[in-house]
């Protein structure tokens, strides 16, 4: 049988950081580019605001 190794991995508290994904465009092509960023849970909408 196989344990279930990613469940006890996690403490009590769950997740507390979120990925990021913005689309920017690139002011040297103008082509689309897309960039992640790992940001903690209560600073999502300050990251998204930028």
């Amino acid at each position: 049988m196989a344990k279930k190794t990613v469940a006890s991995l996690q403490k009590g508290e769950g997740r507390t950081y979120s990925k990021v994904i913005k689309m920017v465009k690139s002011p040297k092509t103008g082509a689309y580019i897309f960039q992640e960023e790992m940001v903690p849970n209560d600073a999502v909408k300050d990251v998204l605001s930028k």
